[in-house]
């Protein structure tokens, strides 16, 4: 096997990975809870929220374990959005190897 052609295939493979992790990074991601989404949350790529949304109804101090909870979920719903969006993205670029940290 050529050596060099293997060093330029993984700069080859390192510079996608770069960008592709630059596109991730910038994306958002909303994740939702409740109907008519009661609670939205929304998030970059880089698990950082960006923005909590909480329906009026959802504003009655009664409400407050519930609203705990929808949170929660749709906190999750988000993360989970952004990591499937990022190993699909990465998994197309390495073809299924695992690179550690990505």
């Amino acid at each position: 096997m050529d050596m060099q052609r293997l060093m330029a295939q993984a700069q080859q493979m390192q510079k996608q990975l770069g960008k592709i992790e630059e596109e991730l990074d910038a994306t958002e991601y909303t994740g939702n809870a409740g109907g008519d989404n009661a609670v939205s949350v929304r998030m970059n790529g880089k698990h950082e929220v960006q923005e909590v949304s909480i329906s009026d109804d959802l504003m009655d101090k009664d409400s407050r374990e519930m609203l705990q909870d929808m949170l929660l979920v749709a906190m999750n719903n988000a993360l989970q959005k952004a990591d499937e969006d990022r190993s699909a993205k990465m998994g197309s670029i390495t073809q299924g190897v695992k690179i550690p940290g990505m």
